[in-house]
């Protein structure tokens, strides 16, 4: 069976086993006072009215009177209850960031659904292009606590969210609740493998990435693997999307797929695979926006002497492989054959990069940089590098950078050759 769920941590073999199915594990947490607390169980208790009433008592405990606060509460409820809501609490908190406050306050996380859930933004795009398409139904594959789900329901799409995982399943059940959104959204605990979705017009499939030993990089090694996704994914009768590392080579996207990487704020999030879209299509979608850059099939840019301004392709660029777009529309070159930076003589809009006025170019020399920023007063420096082994923290102390002026230096190669760039953001156009 495949446990394909992001609240399980799950170090399952992809390979189906025979006979019986395995014993469930939930994850054991300890928290205040050391008191075990299983997912499951711990969940279903703060579902209840006696759960609920203390989550909203501990909602804004700060991390540095936990103990104190769990040892006050002890004294008139179950310790168990009292180390779930404080660590329910603890994970909101942390949930903020991906959900917004009004609805991480609500929710309901287990530890490793709050690391491995979709950012609320981008899978309100995901969502809205879902609904673009025409779809009114998704059988949401290893939905993990609901994130997906919600987003789709949110755009007036009917879901069935499956997970294996009990507690994982639970925690999307409660989830739909509290946002009320449970007429839209069924959750069922099982074996995506083992789900019709024969009645539903799309498919989505999240697998899970992670193991024991961490990230899982081969997608065939993902849980379920990216070939059974695929299946699944050709028998949507409209469309059907599958969330995948933004990591994976190029030549592991299927035939017949389109394949989108999406940024949020400039930080790459994950990489899509579109079928019963555009088959063979690339783009990049950079949110907030969305902006969207579709791939037109342009040889690599040459590559030419630096310019006055420099210019870095936001992530998402870079991983759809579209730097020559971005080179087009600023009518530059690249500074090395292997380094996505774009260089230009002029200072042109685009939203894909952000741009730099460059007012110093050496090479590579730390002694002849410190005395350069000594000279400028700068203090403030940011330090970025593609193809140098110098890590900027390291470069940082060497130079020991004092006084009030800002400055951005690039560790970078030039036509083959060890080079720092020296200069200041221009503004994203």
């Amino acid at each position: 069976m495949y446990d394909c769920s992001h609240g399980a941590g799950s170090s399952q073999s992809p390979a189906v086993e025979p006979g019986p199915t395995p014993r469930r594990r939930h994850t054991i947490h300890r928290l205040a006072h050391n008191v075990p607390v299983n997912d499951l169980d711990a969940l279903l208790a703060l579902l209840t009215p006696e759960g609920r009433a203390l989550l909203d008592e501990v909602r804004d405990t700060d991390p540095g009177r936990e103990l104190a606060v769990a040892t006050r509460l002890r004294r008139t409820h179950p310790a168990e209850l009292v180390s779930a809501a404080l660590g329910q609490a603890r994970l909101r908190q942390r949930a903020v960031a991906k959900f917004g406050a009004e609805d991480a306050g609500r929710m309901f996380f287990t530890p490793n659904g709050v690391e491995q859930s979709t950012r609320a933004t981008v899978a309100a795009y995901r969502a809205e292009r879902m609904s673009a398409l025409g779809v009114t139904s998704v059988a949401d594959l290893c939905c993990g606590i609901g994130g997906d789900a919600i987003a789709l329901a949110r755009a007036g799409i009917r879901v069935l969210a499956v997970d294996r995982d009990p507690a994982t399943a639970a925690a999307a059940r409660a989830n739909a609740g509290a946002l009320g959104l449970d007429e839209l959204i069924e959750v069922r605990e099982a074996d995506v493998t083992e789900v019709d979705t024969g009645g539903y017009d799309a498919v989505f499939v999240d697998p899970a990435r992670r193991g024991g030993r961490g990230r899982i990089f081969d997608p065939e090694a993902y849980s379920p693997p990216l070939s059974w996704a695929v299946e699944a994914a050709r028998t949507a009768p409209r469309a059907a999307a599958l969330k995948v590392a933004p990591g994976i080579p190029h030549e592991a996207v299927p035939d017949g797929a389109e394949a989108e990487w999406i940024s949020d704020g400039g930080d790459v999030k994950e990489a899509v695979l579109w079928f019963g879209t555009a088959p063979g299509a690339v783009r990049a979608t950079l949110l907030p926006g969305p902006r969207t850059l579709l791939g037109t099939g342009l040889p690599d840019p040459e590559v030419r002497t630096p310019g006055r301004y420099l210019y870095e392709p936001d992530g998402a660029v870079i991983r759809a492989h579209l730097v020559a777009q971005v080179a087009e529309q600023v009518g530059g070159g690249l500074l090395d054959a292997t380094i996505a930076y774009v260089t230009a003589d002029a200072l042109l809009p685009t939203p894909y990069a952000t741009a730099y006025e460059i007012t110093d170019r050496m090479p590579f020399n730390v002694k002849k940089l410190k005395a350069l920023l000594r000279e400028r007063r700068v203090g403030i420096l940011t330090v970025k590098k593609r193809g140098s082994a110098v890590e900027p923290e390291e470069l940082r102390r060497k130079v020991k950078p004092q006084g009030p002026n800002a400055a951005t230096v690039f560790m970078t190669r030039v036509a083959g050759a060890p080079t720092m760039l020296i200069g200041q953001p221009a503004g994203r156009l």
